[in-house]
């Protein structure tokens, strides 16, 4: 069983208890979302296509949490002209794992799987939350107290630890080889 949605401008082809990265989504980690520009579902060998959206499908999903992308280095150039331009950027995300699709107003996926996949969502959520609880207390315990500093530090925390979120550990050849960027 999978459907393919539509969001932040892009498609994608998901299913229950997969986890997507898309475009930033206005809603905090461990909340429920639906989405609601559903393409195509299939299950159970029926297919179902949108002109262009499905009537009465979504996809429901738990935001396990959200981070940033690697840095991309957009440089622009003109030859004998002098004409140089370098910016960095890095896309904001949010990790969406899916817990339901539905059709027609019903749920395709059976009770205790999505339950499952609530629950596991749900664990992503809280453990990017305690990551980012103990430093967001201490900010808001330095704004209070006017130590400018020490908000600056934890400001600078909080951003490391999105990035270290954002970033997934290199496997493989060369996983060991540190790389400049």
């Amino acid at each position: 069983m999978y459907a393919v949605i539509e969001t932040g401008g892009k498609q994608y082809r998901v299913s229950p208890g997969q986890t997507v990265e898309v475009e930033l989504l206005p809603a905090e980690p461990g909340s429920s979302i639906a989405l609601d520009r559903v393409l195509l579902v299939a299950a159970d060998g029926q297919t179902l296509v949108g002109q262009p959206t499905v009537a009465g499908a979504k996809v429901v999903g738990t935001i396990a949490r959200e981070g940033r992308g690697e840095k991309i280095i957009v440089f622009k150039y003109k030859s004998k002209k002098r004409y140089r331009r370098t910016q960095g950027h890095r896309q904001d995300y949010t990790y969406l794992t899916i817990t339901d699709i539905q059709a027609d107003g019903k749920s395709l996926v059976p009770d205790d799987e999505r339950a499952r996949y609530e629950r596991l969502a749900a664990k992503a959520a809280r453990r990017y939350e305690s990551r980012l609880g103990g430093v967001v207390d201490a900010l808001a315990r330095d704004e209070a107290v006017g130590d400018t500093a020490a908000v600056a530090r934890d400001e600078a925390a909080i951003e490391s630890a999105d990035a270290s979120a954002a970033v997934a550990p290199k496997r493989g050849k060369g996983a060991n080889k540190d790389t400049k960027k």
